[in-house]
């Protein structure tokens, strides 16, 4: 049996890690994490496909949603390759090239979606507040400006990650917490200097949560501030249903981001099970629920899957 040990740093391996003390029952725990994926792949891979059909939903709300499916799908598929090998095959081995790979395309769509739903929130603002100007300040090259600055953002902040983690020696038992390559995980495990990489990744943080965060604030106290002038009850509860979906979307994100974030960062002590939990809640949540949220409160996505299902 390969050892778990790393002697040298020219070619480090990793070990990947199941669910911490349920190691006999992974065949069984495979199973739901199947149908989740599955559901995720579906579900988004829907939403984007009558977004793209109808012409009706060509406005920028949907192109929004558009993008948050396909960095949903994006997610998903950047982790779920290990999480089924190691839950099926128990194959847990994995090079430091691919999980630098995986660690690139994980935390930049996690960048990429939470740029994404600031967008979002800035298209409600514009919306509920200056519903007469919509159009003309949320044009197709303005949007283009936005996800190009989106990508932008993702590139510089997760190119330095990659060329600080190369530097990095490794020669401990790099046995990971999780089934998949998370940057704080990859970072406690490096026996070398890695402080420059500490204070990179605070301020990767700061650049990514730490504004985007206070901006979708910003926009729901404004959006609030313009519902409450209104008159009507009915007019102010038909108008700020229109942010549900968004706050939804929000909260399976943020929530289970910045508690990973903070468990990895203060919480030692606690249980291995609920790393790993915090874990696969965090990438699951977002691309199953989604979905399931837009299809449900938002009419027009679904009077356009139903008309997919039922071929009318």
């Amino acid at each position: 049996m390969e050892s778990l040990g790393n002697k040298t740093s020219a070619f480090p391996t990793f070990w990947l890690t199941g669910i911490p003390g349920l190691e006999s029952g992974l065949a069984w725990i495979s199973i739901p994490f199947c149908c989740l994926y599955a559901f995720a792949i579906l579900g988004n891979s829907m939403i984007l496909f009558v977004i793209i059909t109808q012409q009706s939903l060509h406005e920028p709300m949907y192109y929004f949603l558009s993008m948050l499916s396909a960095t949903d799908l994006g997610l998903t598929v950047s982790t779920m390759s290990t999480t089924l090998a190691v839950l099926w095959f128990d194959a847990r081995k994995i090079s430091f090239d691919s999980c630098l790979v995986q660690l690139f395309f994980l935390h930049g769509f996690t960048f990429m979606e939470s740029g994404i739903l600031v967008a979002m929130a800035f298209d409600r603002y514009v919306a509920i507040c200056n519903p007469l100007r919509y159009t003309t300040i949320l044009t197709n090259s303005r949007i283009i400006q936005l996800v190009i600055i989106i990508i932008i953002r993702f590139l510089l902040l997760m190119v330095p990650v990659l060329l600080l983690l190369k530097r990095l020696s490794f020669c401990k038992a790099n046995i990971l917490s999780h089934s998949y390559c998370y940057h704080p995980d990859v970072l406690k495990l490096a026996c070398s200097d890695n402080r420059p990489n500490s204070i990179f990744g605070l301020i990767a943080l700061a650049l990514t949560t730490g504004i985007d965060t206070p901006s979708i604030v910003v926009s729901y106290i404004l959006i609030i501030r313009s519902v409450l002038i209104i008159a009507s009850p009915e007019e102010r509860h038909k108008t700020f249903s229109t942010c549900v979906s968004h706050i939804g979307a929000v909260a399976i994100f943020y929530i289970p981001f910045i508690s990973l974030s903070l468990l990895h960062r203060y919480g030692h002590s606690a249980p291995k099970l609920l790393h790993s939990m915090m874990a696969n809640i965090f990438l699951i949540l977002p691309p199953v629920l989604n979905p399931i949220i837009y299809s449900v409160k938002t009419k027009q996505i679904r009077k356009a899957i139903l008309s997919l299902l039922t071929n009318k």
